[in-house]
């Protein structure tokens, strides 16, 4: 999860990860900061975050993004 707040805090300094909820319906991430999250995710976890993943719901929260990280790293 270190890594993971890490990544999201360098892409927006301006968020705090470890408390926000709404990052999409709150329109906090736009669609070029998921695209920079993403990219960053599959080098540093080396998995790849298919299109099917990209849902709103893998995305509100650090810790939704990590839970999805999880289950792909265990599949």
């Amino acid at each position: 999860m270190e890594k993971l707040l890490e990544i999201m805090s360098e892409i927006r300094p301006d968020v705090d990860f470890t408390t926000e909820t709404q990052l999409i319906d709150g329109n906090i991430l736009d669609s070029l900061d998921i695209i920079s999250i993403v990219s960053e995710v599959n080098d540093a976890f080396d998995l790849e975050i298919n299109v099917n993943d990209l849902v709103p719901e893998n995305f509100n929260s650090a810790q939704a993004l990590y839970q999805l990280i999880e289950k792909l790293l265990n599949s």
